[in-house]
């Protein structure tokens, strides 16, 4: 991201999109022509896949068993449609039987929209067969992958998506600021058959495929932000490199070590195990015990940053990711060690070592031949730069 600035109508750019374009189809396993990144975080994201979907008059089936799931319906608002709320609890996935029964009562529904990893909760949904009931009623499927980008299996076409965006600074482990999307080619003959022009003109994707679109000629749209994408493109390498199936097993297996270690200091896990996601594990506080002295106590004496509980588990939880490059060993060990002291510190009996100890007897009971990747990112990157 500190390389020379070149402009971006710049032929050497241009090609840089082009290579973007084909690394981001390898991310979300697709085949789909409009993938690109947007110019925006993953909010923008989200918000351009339905403002571009969604026109006035129109029904939309939210799933909400988060926060996130609460934005896409407050857009949905915003496009002057309807939205129909499919409400499960926090922490929990999203119902199917509760997404079919919405399905067959709103037979007009022109989209279903869910967030497939909840950032606020830890909880994953089975996008599969959510984007299939979405087929069976004749309905688009618009998936929130922001957290579940590189670290666990997106399959926009198997899944039959047809709009899916995620966010950079993720499990891309690249700065803020930019949202990949991807959009089926159904998809993109609904917004190019709109009644009206979408509401949005910065977020107009037939306007923005001007500038995204094949060829050296493109059309001017806005000012793309150059090093930002010279940064995404790099962790798109970096992600190529390692392989999506490497990727998503260093998730899971740093997770369980972080899990052994948490239950071993007798800490429990909000979600249910199969629906947990391996990247943000949400830790239910112990009673007794301040929360925000602990995230506190990490910060300034350790180094380390944890989520506080947003919305309904707000002062409930910590959220702890472990996400692209920081899923590693050594942020396994060094989260636990924190959390014993931090925890020792308001008076908790933590047994001295016990987390680190669980954790590494998981990891050992992993695969021994997976190459260490809190060592092997380093010298990739530095390679690669």
């Amino acid at each position: 991201m500190a390389g020379r600035t070149i402009g971006h109508l710049d032929p050497a750019f241009i090609r840089m999109m082009d290579e973007m374009k084909d690394l981001l189809r390898y991310a979300f396993r697709t085949k789909n022509e409009l993938t690109i990144p947007i110019s925006g975080p993953g909010s923008v994201g989200m918000e351009t896949c339905l403002v571009n979907l969604v026109e006035p008059g129109d029904t939309v089936i939210v799933c909400q068993n988060g926060a996130f799931g609460g934005r896409m319906a407050e857009i949905v608002k915003r496009c002057g449609a309807t939205a129909v709320l499919v409400e499960d609890p926090w922490g929990a996935p999203v119902d199917l039987d509760k997404v079919e029964a919405a399905l067959k009562s709103h037979p007009n529904a022109k989209a279903l929209a869910f967030v497939h990893a909840e950032t606020s909760t830890g909880a994953q949904s089975d996008a599969a067969a959510i984007c299939a009931l979405g087929w069976q009623y004749g309905c688009l499927t618009i998936v929130d992958c922001v957290t579940s980008l590189g670290g666990i299996p997106v399959e926009a076409d198997r899944w039959g998506a047809d709009a899916i965006y995620s966010g950079s600074q993720k499990c891309l482990s690249c700065p803020p600021g930019l949202s990949p999307l991807t959009f089926s080619e159904r998809a993109a003959e609904v917004v190019q058959k709109r009644k009206q022009p979408v509401q949005s003109w910065f977020m107009d994707l037939s306007l923005v495929m001007g500038y995204w679109g094949d060829g050296a000629q493109r059309t001017y749209h806005h000012t793309a932000p150059v090093n930002a994408l010279y940064g995404l493109h790099e962790s798109l390498v970096m992600l190529r490199e390692e392989g999506l199936e490497a990727a998503w097993a260093r998730h899971a297996q740093n997770h369980l070590a972080l899990r052994a270690g948490l239950e071993a200091m007798g800490l429990n896990l909000l979600v249910r195990e199969p629906h947990r996601l391996p990247q943000l594990n949400t830790v239910c506080v112990p009673d007794g015990v301040d929360e925000a002295k602990v995230r506190r106590h990490l910060l300034t004496e350790h180094g380390i940053e944890i989520g506080a509980g947003l919305g309904a588990l707000a002062g409930r939880v910590w959220r702890i990711g472990l996400m692209g490059q920081s899923s590693t060993r050594g942020h396994v060990m060094a989260c636990l060690d924190g959390l014993e002291v931090a925890l020792s510190a308001q008076g908790r009996k933590v047994p001295r070592g016990q987390g680190a100890a669980a954790a590494q007897d998981a990891l050992a009971n992993q695969d021994p031949a997976r190459p260490d990747t809190e060592e092997a990112a380093p010298r990739k990157a530095a390679a690669s730069a």
